[in-house]
């Protein structure tokens, strides 16, 4: 069953709004666990993880910038 559009669009500014901050101090976090790799081991992994939190979301932000498809248009009456 699809999520309504205005599910998904709220879903999203959520999962930007609060999910995507708390992510970023758990990726910093796990990256000081360790002896700080050397530049471009630590840029391959914050890109790799930036990739990552996206991928289960997909669903979600698909669509959510295009106009409601639900929503009447003004020359439909």
């Amino acid at each position: 069953m699809p999520l309504p559009y205005r599910t998904r669009k709220r879903l999203a500014l959520l999962i930007l709004a609060v999910g995507m901050p708390v992510y970023v101090v758990v990726a910093v976090n796990l990256i000081e666990l360790f002896e700080r790799p050397s530049f471009l081991v630590e840029l391959a992994v914050f890109a790799g993880l930036g990739i990552l939190w996206a991928l289960p979301f997909r669903f979600v932000f698909r669509g959510v910038g295009q106009p409601d498809p639900d929503a009447r248009s003004p020359d439909r009456r």
